[in-house]
């Protein structure tokens, strides 16, 4: 398969648009996603609409879901919430339809900077940005006299000072389950190293090199002062360990900062003292070790022109300036006419004006987000090597890969 060209245009823009009418819908909808509160969000807008039934199934196991979830005829789920990496393998798998006819009959007032158009078809509706930043407890930074760190280094430095003043002896976390937590904390950090993934122009796989080995290293730095069941630990484990007062520093998705940031969960000498940071540098580099993320909405293929129909309708109006108010303005950086920014989403922003890399929508990046997730948690346990991680990465994503044709 050959790379497709990617036009996602001007991703940030808050433009002006027509009013969303009240959302009446000819079929069936079913949604399938992830479960923090943006989506949730999402998925209650949609179901204001009348006229048919509207269902869904949040999950962080949604990736594991969605390609069998689409691939029945009919399919369980009409449409699925993806974001730059996911979407890639509902279009492999062939399971998500092209919406330019839908947009240009009932979407025509959706800004374009929404539209993620793929190949010349419009493959997906986004509706909100996001990144990996840091958040920080200020109050306990202030108490051993460390600046807010803008490397990983500092954070290291910082974690150290932290568990000497008994402050807490796990004062670092990070969503490093096995698995494709794990993965990605990996693709942060290699960014930040400045690694490329493949070999330029093809699906060569080259990670294993000096930027690869690097990258592994400071994650099993980060891992000397993180809860010891780290491969354990997903956004929502790391981010109960902040509210619970154990975790002062943490690479933290920006949707989920203002689940940390409110009244719920913590004590308000935790949660008055969370605080959002820009996303953080590693290795002397000026490129921020993470990525930036759209979320949006696909149709899928195999369901009734009324079904399609419907899905797109409610899921436009689930992601319609309907569903902002002073509760949900805050829940994520909206790509949303009238979205105002808040304090929570400082980080976003901070790591869309810091450069930081969009995450590679190329058909074979799944394969190696998998590979990775598989086959790196025997280094960090210290098991092996980091050579012989990456080589053991390299050598699945290569058999996957070959499976799939886009090697030889």
């Amino acid at each position: 398969m050959f790379l497709r060209k990617i036009a996602l245009a001007g991703a940030m823009a808050i433009t002006a648009g027509s009013a969303y009418a009240a959302c009446e819908i000819p079929g069936n909808v079913s949604i399938v996603g992830n479960e923090f509160p943006a989506i949730h969000t999402v998925a209650k807008g949609a179901a204001e609409c009348a006229g048919g039934e509207v269902k869904s199934n949040l999950t962080a196991d949604h990736q594991k879901i969605n390609v069998a979830g689409m691939q029945g005829n009919p399919a369980e789920y009409s449409t699925a919430i993806i974001a730059n990496s996911s979407i890639v393998a509902l279009m492999n798998e062939d399971v998500i339809r092209p919406l330019n006819d839908l947009v240009a009959e009932y979407g025509q007032d959706i800004p374009k900077s929404q539209l993620i158009t793929i190949d010349g078809n419009i493959m997906a509706v986004a509706f909100m940005a996001n990144a990996q930043t840091l958040a920080y407890r200020k109050d306990v930074l202030e108490e051993i006299g460390v600046d807010v760190p803008k490397t990983y280094e500092e954070v290291l430095e910082a974690a150290e000072k932290i568990r000497a003043a008994g402050i807490s002896q796990y004062p670092v976390g990070g969503a490093y389950a096995a698995g494709w937590n794990l993965a990605e904390e990996f693709v942060n950090m290699y960014v930040g190293h400045g690694g490329e993934f493949f070999v330029p122009g093809t699906a060569e796989v080259a990670i294993n090199n000096e930027q690869g080995v690097a990258a592994l290293n400071m994650m099993k730095a980060l891992t000397e002062y993180m809860n010891p069941d780290f491969l354990t630990h997903d956004s929502n484990a790391t981010g109960a360990e902040m509210e619970a007062g154990n975790v002062i520093l943490m690479n933290m998705w920006g949707s989920r900062m203002g689940n940390l940031m409110d009244a719920e969960g913590a004590e308000e000498q935790v949660y008055s003292n969370i605080t959002v940071g820009a996303p953080l540098t590693v290795g002397g580099g000026s490129t921020p070790a993470s990525t930036l993320w759209w979320d949006g909405w696909t149709v899928a293929k195999n369901i009734s022109d009324e079904d399609a129909v419907a899905t797109f309708l409610a899921m436009k109006h689930g992601t319609s300036p309907a569903i902002l108010n002073d509760e949900t303005m805050s829940q994520a950086v909206w790509m949303i006419e009238g979205y105002k920014p808040a304090p929570v989403n400082d980080g976003v922003f901070a790591a869309m004006s810091a450069g930081t890399r969009s995450y590679p929508m190329l058909p074979y990046q799944g394969l190696l987000h998998t590979a990775l997730g598989d086959n790196l948690a025997d280094f960090l346990l210290g098991k092996e090597s980091a050579e012989q991680a990456l080589a053991d990465t390299e050598a699945a994503f290569t058999t996957a890969a070959k499976e799939k044709g886009f090697l030889k």
